[in-house]
Parts: structure tokens; C-alpha cells; sequence
């Protein structure tokens, strides 16, 4: 620390640095990390006096703050959804210091220059934590993808199947390989929603309170089949490209033949399809209902192996919440009920918890939660404990248990398949820029762009 100017200095017992648990003393000046030095460091030296001292406890780790790259706040247009205060305070809750939020289902949704501006303006006074944006690729609007690019969004979403909101439509064939050439001539990312619509049309339509009728509605295929689509194309242009919230382990072979082929093609899940059990879900209980659906034990099982070996770049929420009523709790019917789970304030305690049951360490739950995401989309100032990094912290108990009161969560609505659940590890602070954030702290967030630090 000889020689460093800071104005914070933590001092923690264990960290997460370079992709294992250690101590270490991090020193912040002006938002980012100047220093990171052995636990033994002198905190007086060099300048350093006057500096707020932070003493971490023997059970809390030190991480850094988690980026989500697939958040729906729904802002403006849907806001009783969510909004941009109440996601941003969900997620510095939970540890996450940055989102970059879905182009739907807002209204207007990103799909034009003008939206995106709205959006941002929005937000601009409300976030808690850094947000960034993605557009979005729908049949009007692959004429827009340029100037969108340009006005920095992250890269574009497209569907294959049906959205689920009627401003949002999807891609056909013809339309998905023009937005995909499109984008490899940008040098953007195409992330897919992959389900093939074809393939969930043959299926028995969803109705009913069973939860084994739903899940027959989105079998495997539709995604395997949507999947196959999605590296033909990336193979075809050259381009790069994503593929959302996995939840079929039979697409992990020929992802994996994709990648060795060399392709610019990655692949995330989410805590429900790693850790909530299609055997578990009751009949009528509607907060279960997603699209891709949650599968059965055994492919779960399959989707861990995957995220071991590397098969799965990364976790992400796919937080997407939505009024209570939209749940259709009083007929629990499948077939009506909104799709989408909310869970970004729960992301790490819920990962945590399955990974530690299945040997893994809480350094490999930082990398796949912030490190892999915060790189996929350019953003390497974010997600470690570095110099240089910004100083976005999470003071995490990893040991601490506790139940999920949705009711005690910063979502706006109190709807989750999270509620009741028992979860291993408690974010106790969550920093930003070097500064805490507090229940009651003002907004605090910064609006990213692509390729501006």
C-alpha cells in the first residue's frame, strides 16, 4: 500500500480475488481500486492516513459486485411490472451493482433510438446501481439496428417463438439470419431467446393446473431444435451471438461442438433451472411458470455438469415479475398465467446455496455471476477485485440462513417462486463506486453505454 492515495481501505479477512478465496486489504480512490495488497498491509503507509478504514468479520467474504445482463424492469409503460427503483434496490439487495435491462417489455419497447432515450430518461434519476441497455431485433424495426448500435446498447434481443407481449414479435428464419448479418457487420451480440416456434405449435397447448401439461407444451426440442437454428446462422455470418436462460441440457452437446468449431457463441442459465425441481412444483402453483420451462431433476443435474465444464459461460436472473393477478393465483391455470420469475434480489443466496450442496466454491459462483458476465459484454472494469476495477463491492456471509419472505423483498410486487424457500448465505453491505448503499440512500447509478468506462 506504500505510496497509494485512498480515500476507503477494507480490510478483509477473506476475498474473492483472481478466482479464489484470500485476504486482502483493497484500497478505493475516487470509485475504483488503487491497490490490492496482503491482509498485512499497513493501512497508515504512504498517504494512506485519513483514509475510512472498513474491518470485515471473520464469516463475511468480500466479492465483487454481481453483474445481471438479463433484467426486465419494464420501465416505462409496465412500471406496476417493476420499475427502475425497485429493481435497482432489489438488485443492490442482492448484491448486484450492475444490470443491463431487456428492450420488453417496457413500452415503447427498445426497438428505435427514440425508445431508448425515453427509456433512459426515465431511469436516469431512479437507479441505485449502474444500468446499461440492450435492444431489441423484431421484423420492423432490423432497420433500426445500426443506429441503435450506435447510440451505445449492448447488443439486440431477438425471439424466436412468441414473445409473450404483442409489441415485441418475433423473428422468423429469413428475418433472424438478416438481423444476425446485420449484427456481424457491427461486430454486436445477438442474444436469442431459443425456442423454436414451429416445434411449441406441434405441442399440446398449455391449460390447466397441471404443471406436467405445461411442461409438455415447451418440450426440450423446442429449445434444441431453436439452438441448432442459432449456430447455423452464427456459422453462416460469422457473427456473435448468445443464447438466453438454457434450460434443456440435451442443446449442451452441440453447443460444446460449436464452441470447439470455433464460433463466437455462449450460453447462460438461471438459479431456477439450477436449483427449483419440476417434481417439486405443485399443481396451480403459477410462480413456477417460465418460458424456457423449469425441467426435471435429472436434466438439472445435467445443466450443472454443463456449467462445470464449462458448456454454460454464465448465470444470469432473467429476473421477470410481473402484478400478482397476472399469475392468475385463483385458478392456477398455466395456460394464463404470466410466464416469468422474479428473483433479482435472491440471485446469489439462491446459487450459492445449490452450488455449496454440489461441491462448488463461492469464487466459481463470482466468476459465473459477475466476472463471465461482466466480460461477454465488454464491461472489464466490472465484476473483480482488481486495480483499475471499479470499486462495486458485495460484503457476503456465505454461512448465514435464512427464509425468503417475498414480502420483505425490494420487488415491487410480492410474487415469487423464491417465497418460503430456506437459503444458505445473507448480503450484508453492498458498495458502489465506493460508496455504501443504505435503504435510505438517494440513487446513486450511472447509465452505461457500450465501450464507455
Amino acid at each position: 500500500m506504500r505510496g497509494v492515495q485512498a480515500d476507503l481501505v477494507i480490510r478483509a479477512p477473506r476475498a474473492i480475488i483472481d478466482g479464489r478465496e484470500q485476504s486482502a486489504v483493497v484500497s478505493v480512490r475516487d470509485g475504483r481500486i488503487v491497490a490490492v495488497d496482503a491482509f498485512d498491509a499497513a493501512v497508515g503507509d504512504g498517504g494512506a492516513d485519513g483514509a475510512r478504514v472498513v474491518e470485515l468479520t471473520d464469516d463475511e467474504v468480500l466479492l465483487p459486485g454481481l453483474v445481471d445482463t438479463h433484467v426486465h424492469v419494464n420501465e416505462p409503460g409496465r412500471t406496476d411490472w417493476e420499475g427502475f427503483a425497485s429493481a435497482t434496490r432489489a438488485a443492490a439487495a442482492g448484491g448486484v451493482t450492475t444490470i443491463i435491462d431487456m428492450p420488453l417489455n417496457s413500452i415503447p419497447s427498445t426497438v428505435t433510438v427514440d425508445a431508448l432515450r425515453a427509456k433512459q430518461e426515465v431511469a436516469a434519476p431512479q437507479v441505485h446501481v449502474d444500468v446499461g441497455f440492450w435492444g431489441g431485433a423484431v421484423p420492423d424495426h432490423l432497420g433500426d439496428i445500426e443506429a441503435l448500435h450506435e447510440a451505445g446498447v449492448f447488443g439486440f434481443k431477438c425471439f424466436l417463438a412468441d414473445s409473450g407481449v404483442e409489441e415485441f414479435p418475433p423473428l422468423d428464419p429469413d428475418q433472424f439470419r438478416a438481423a444476425m448479418t446485420e449484427t456481424a457487420r457491427l461486430g454486436a451480440l445477438l442474444i436469442v431467446h431459443a425456442e423454436d416456434a414451429g416445434t411449441l405449435e406441434a405441442a399440446a397447448p398449455a391449460h390447466g393446473r397441471a404443471y406436467g401439461d405445461f411442461l409438455a407444451s415447451r418440450p426440450p426440442t423446442a429449445e434444441d431444435v431453436a439452438i441448432g437454428q442459432v449456430i447455423d446462422v452464427t456459422r453462416e455470418t460469422g457473427g456473435r451471438s448468445h443464447v438466453l436462460h438454457l434450460s434443456s441440457a440435451s442443446a449442451l452437446a452441440s453447443l460444446r461442438a460449436a464452441r470447439a468449431e470455433g464460433l463466437d457463441l455462449t450460453v447462460e442459465s438461471c438459479p431456477h433451472y439450477l436449483a427449483l425441481d419440476a417434481d417439486e412444483i405443485a399443481d396451480g402453483a403459477t410462480q413456477f411458470k417460465c418460458c424456457p420451462p423449469i425441467r426435471d431433476h435429472t436434466n438439472q443435474d445435467e445443466l450443472w455438469a454443463g456449467l462445470a465444464a464449462g458448456d454454460i459461460d454464465f448465470v444470469v436472473s432473467d429476473h421477470s415479475p410481473s402484478t400478482a393477478d397476472l399469475k392468475q393465483f385463483d385458478v392456477g391455470d398455466f395456460g394464463l398465467a404470466w410466464g416469468g420469475i422474479a428473483s433479482l434480489q435472491l440471485g446469489l443466496p439462491a446459487m450459492w446455496s445449490s452450488a455449496r450442496e454440489r461441491g462448488h466454491t463461492l469464487a466459481e459462483v463470482v466468476r459465473w455471476m459477475a466476472t463471465a458476465t461482466a466480460d461477454r459484454v465488454g464491461l472489464h472494469h466490472k465484476g473483480r477485485l482488481e486495480v483499475g476495477a471499479d470499486a462495486d463491492f458485495v460484503v457476503f456471509a456465505p454461512e448465514e440462513e435464512w427464509v425468503v419472505d417475498v414480502a420483505a423483498l425490494h420487488h415491487k410486487n410480492p410474487v415469487s417462486a423464491w417465497a418460503d424457500h430456506n437459503l444458505h448465505g445473507q448480503v450484508r453491505q453492498t458498495w458502489l463506486h465506493g460508496i455504501p448503499i443504505t435503504n435510505d440512500s438517494a440513487p446513486g447509478g450511472r447509465l452505461l453505454t457500450r465501450g464507455q468506462r
